[in-house]
């Protein structure tokens, strides 16, 4: 049982999905965590690993949505920037085939991607278009016979250099809809220049897209996505699953506050033994207690067909402000030996950005939430 877990949620999972969990928590312990910081630091991705993620055999497995946050959790519990690479491929890449596709897509693509032989990549936000995504976005499809031309720029796209399956959103120029597409990592007109000099996530390789006259057969359009509802239904499973990676940085940030607190000596004795100390311990447990039981409640919900927009966006926005609080916490309790990356907490700490503003800012979150329980929108 992992050291946050308080309430002793990962009781909720069947001795099944337990099973999974410790195996996939074996193998994060193993190869993930000991590399974590120099990958981080040389801002390089480990390729080495990704077959061996296909060895858990977690992609595309049906599962409850308790494991898969679970999962989530996990991962971003040994190192954010790899449950961001596993949940771009596994979560948006994935999913819009799931979602978006026609059985024969999902035959065709879901197979391969499961086994890692293709990673995927979701082109959504644009140099110019976060937010207003929904109304802004300027990457244009026009049709010419059975072949679709993309024109455009998008910016963030994590694993986009060296993605095998992108699935890219644009604007269809005849009747003004978002639809989605699967552009193949060698097309012509297709260039990915990765994103240097981040300060969060520094392992994801995220790039820059020019996407110019790239052709895409008819056959590669997902056939049910025609309209941006249909994006949005992604964003929507997605959302909840960056509420999980939240709690798995929490626990993460927790753990070794609380493992410091009992080896670090001051005036002779450890500093867990101080008022001060156990205080910061106490509300760094509480914000993870609090946010860990708003993510079992959402899985149950999505599990019982019952969640809507609102579930996921204020688990998403509340969960990250209170990584937030809990990594700074932490790094305060390290004191100087928190701003290096010998002891861990700085990698969290800087990656907590990252997580806090993408699949949908607190700002924008709170607007669904608003619009929810009020019955007005406060949408510019």
């Amino acid at each position: 049982m992992l050291a946050g877990d308080l309430y002793a949620f990962q009781d909720l999972l069947s001795a099944d999905e337990a099973a999974v969990v410790e195996r996939v928590r074996a193998f994060l312990d193993d190869e993930v965590v000991p590399i974590a910081n120099d990958q981080w630091q040389r801002a390089e991705f480990p390729h080495h690993l990704i077959k061996r993620y296909a060895g858990l055999e977690i992609a595309g497995r049906e599962g409850s949505s308790l494991l898969n946050g679970w999962l989530a959790l996990e991962m971003a519990r040994a190192d954010a920037s790899m449950a961001t690479f596993y949940g771009v491929h596994a979560g948006l890449a994935m999913g819009s085939i799931t979602m978006c596709g026609s059985a024969e897509q999902r035959d065709r693509w879901l197979p391969a991607m499961a086994s890692f032989d293709q990673v995927g990549a979701f082109a959504l936000t644009e140099p110019t278009g976060g937010s207003d995504v929904a109304a802004g976005l300027r990457t244009t499809a026009r049709r010419e016979g059975d072949e679709w031309v993309l024109d455009g720029a998008k910016r963030w796209i994590g694993n986009a250099t060296f993605a095998d399956l992108i699935v890219v959103w644009a604007r269809d120029v005849a009747d003004d809809q978002v639809k989605g597409f699967v552009v193949r990592g060698d097309a012509p007109g297709y260039e990915a220049t990765k994103i240097d000099n981040k300060i969060a996530l520094r392992t994801v390789q995220n790039a820059d897209i020019k996407l110019t006259g790239v052709r895409v057969p008819e056959a590669d359009r997902l056939q049910n996505a025609n309209s941006f509802k249909d994006t949005a239904k992604v964003l929507r499973q997605t959302r909840s699953g960056v509420a999980w990676e939240a709690v798995g940085v929490m626990l993460a940030a927790y753990e070794i506050a609380l493992n410091y607190s009992k080896e670090r000596e001051q005036f002779g004795r450890p500093i867990a033994k101080f008022q001060l100390v156990q205080d910061l311990l106490v509300r760094m447990l509480g914000n993870v207690t609090g946010s860990l039981g708003m993510c079992v409640r959402l899985a149950q919900l999505q599990d019982e067909g019952k969640y809507r927009d609102e579930h996921s966006a204020l688990a998403k926005a509340y969960c990250t402000t209170r990584m937030r609080e809990v990594a700074g916490w932490a790094r305060e309790l390290l004191a100087g030996n928190g701003i290096v990356l010998d002891y861990n907490i700085g990698r969290f700490v800087a990656d907590a950005e990252a997580l806090y503003s993408y699949e949908g800012t607190r700002e924008i979150n709170t607007l669904i939430v608003g619009r929810a329980v009020t019955g007005e929108s406060a949408f510019v």
